[in-house]
């Protein structure tokens, strides 16, 4: 049987020890150094075993200071609109979903004022659970304006998330997010598989593409399951 690359032995080494408990929250790891030694490779691989767990959200370097367990929170940006599956899997993690709704339904006021349609216009209306490792980290409760993705309860969501279809449909030219801390109902702990009392993140999402608002989004995350993040670069003259 094949060896594993010495550069991924280390990478178990650590992972396991971050899994069991025994390299907890914040606590500093080996420096390459010793790690180097301790595995008789040269730097350079143990400095590849880092970098891979650092990008993989495992790890964070703090200049000057050394590298440090992270929480593991599941992030996205507030600036722009990502595919969560493809986050999820971009973290080395394994995603799957929930469909709790999917149905044509008429717009009450506040669907009607949010998606900028008529009151009582048929929208189309889901509720999916996105799960990272088997774990809920966010309830998408969305609704879509017909007349621009037309197809969209026909997705398999399985396949194919309702960011994926919405940005097949329509190219996503501008978004609008308000993000606030909320407690949630026990119906809505229960599908986040959290107690009534943990404090949530609620981010409001409207999507347009060019003039036409196409869609209007009430993402609920669990606080101690998820982060959102937001930077900006100054223009150098």
């Amino acid at each position: 049987m094949t060896r594993a690359p010495r550069y991924q032995q280390i990478k178990q080494y650590l992972l396991e020890r971050i899994r069991t408990g025994e390299y907890p929250v914040h606590h500093q790891i080996p420096p390459e150094e010793q790690l180097a030694t301790q595995f008789e490779v040269s730097r350079m691989t143990a400095n590849k075993a880092i970098r891979d767990l650092v990008h993989e959200g495992y790890l964070v370097r703090q200049a000057g200071l050394g590298t440090f367990v992270t929480d593991l929170k599941a992030e996205s940006s507030l600036l722009e609109i990502h595919n969560i599956a493809e986050e999820v899997q971009g973290r080395g993690h394994v995603y799957s979903n929930d469909v709790l709704r999917r149905e044509a339904i008429e717009a009450d006021d506040e669907v009607a004022l949010r998606l900028g349609v008529r009151l009582g216009t048929r929208v189309f209306h889901s509720i999916l659970i996105h799960r990272e490792n088997g774990v809920p980290i966010q309830l998408e409760d969305r609704y879509v304006n017909p007349r621009w993705v037309p197809d969209y309860l026909d997705t398999d969501f399985a396949r194919h998330t309702p960011n994926e279809v919405l940005v097949a449909a329509c190219p996503i030219s501008d978004m609008e997010h308000v993000v606030e801390a909320v407690l949630v109902d026990a119906h809505t702990a229960e599908w986040l598989e959290i107690p009534a009392s943990a404090p949530c993140l609620s981010m409001v999402r409207r999507t347009w593409s060019d003039d036409h608002l196409i869609s209007y989004a009430r993402l609920l995350h669990p606080g101690d399951r998820y982060k959102l993040r937001s930077s900006m670069q100054r223009r150098r003259a």
